[in-house]
């Protein structure tokens, strides 16, 4: 088991929207406020989890001002600027500069024509070497159409200004290769973004969480990264099991059926969101809402975050 002085939580946040499907500016508030309450270092804005693909320009940028007026330097902010051309990738950070952002995050895009391992490299390293931000790279392996071969990410991870990644893919090849790349560069931050991979990253040596499902877990991500740091690994592992469990229930089983109308609905009875309202239209099943509405009531308070977290 290879150990870290602490564990960073960050949670890829879902979007607060209205009923006609705009920002939800008091449940901006709520949400951020929970994320300091609740120990989370950062918010990721703007990913799968936040919508950013299907939000419109002016709601994003919108979103981004309020969670950085809120958060008032409290929090870390990252944005997600995927897009499928260097120029267009570089206006999303430009927006998202303007608006108070720390980081810009970078994913494959979902389409890109002539996907040679090149052209594909290149879109990630002249993005990121341009960026009047500092980069992060969400690594979505496999589960995109479009991804960084593996024998060329660290050509995109050791660019200079490339400064974290997210790693979602699951894939233990692509996770070896962000451990080589930060021994070649100290500074160069793992997060892991597979809330049911937890400890396999924390064991390989990454620094912490960046998932949807952290802003629903943040109590159990503290307490097993707490476990791990103290080299408690059986109970690190129980924690994440319970996690896990209540993770299930809240996406809507194994089969993730509800994920993010069963993660917005949980907000909404814990009275941080107003509506479950989102662009990708999730079904809320009865044993889904009947599961949250239980688990959400054995919520009544978060836990002080720990001083080393």
């Amino acid at each position: 088991m290879k150990r870290v002085p602490f564990v960073r939580i960050w949670s890829a946040t879902p979007t607060p929207l209205t009923a006609d499907l705009t920002i939800d500016l008091p449940s901006v508030g709520n949400l951020v406020r929970d994320a300091v309450a609740s120990g989370i270092q950062g918010l990721f804005l703007a990913g799968t989890c936040g919508e950013g693909p299907w939000l419109p320009d002016r709601e994003r940028i919108r979103l981004v001002r309020a969670v950085v007026a809120e958060a008032k330097g409290r929090l870390k902010i990252a944005v997600q600027a995927t897009d499928n051309s260097v120029p267009r990738i570089l206006e999303n950070i430009r927006q998202a500069a303007d608006a108070g952002a720390d980081y810009a995050i970078i994913a494959a895009p979902a389409t890109f024509m002539n996907a040679t391992p090149e052209r594909v490299v290149t879109l990630f390293t002249e993005a990121a070497d341009a960026s009047p931000l500092p980069v992060g790279i969400y690594d979505l392996g496999r589960h995109r159409p479009v991804m960084i071969p593996e024998d060329r990410l660290n050509d995109v991870y050791l660019r200079p200004n490339v400064h974290l990644i997210k790693d979602s893919s699951g894939s233990p090849t692509r996770r070896a290769a962000a451990i080589e790349a930060r021994r070649a560069k100290p500074a160069l931050q793992l997060f892991n973004g597979d809330e049911f991979r937890c400890l396999d990253y924390l064991e390989a040596g990454y620094d912490g969480f960046m998932f949807g499902g952290a802003v629903a877990t943040a109590s159990h991500l503290r307490r097993i990264a707490a476990a791990f740091t103290k080299g408690d690994l059986a109970e690190a592992r129980a924690l994440d099991a319970e996690m896990k469990g209540a993770l299930y229930g809240i996406y809507g089983g194994e089969q993730i059926a509800c994920w993010l109308t069963g993660l917005k609905y949980y907000l909404v009875r814990r009275g941080i969101f107003s509506s479950a309202a989102s662009y990708l239209g999730y079904p809320l099943t009865d044993t889904c809402r009947q599961f949250i509405e239980e688990h959400a009531g054995r919520v009544t308070a978060v836990d002080s975050p720990r001083a080393s977290q």
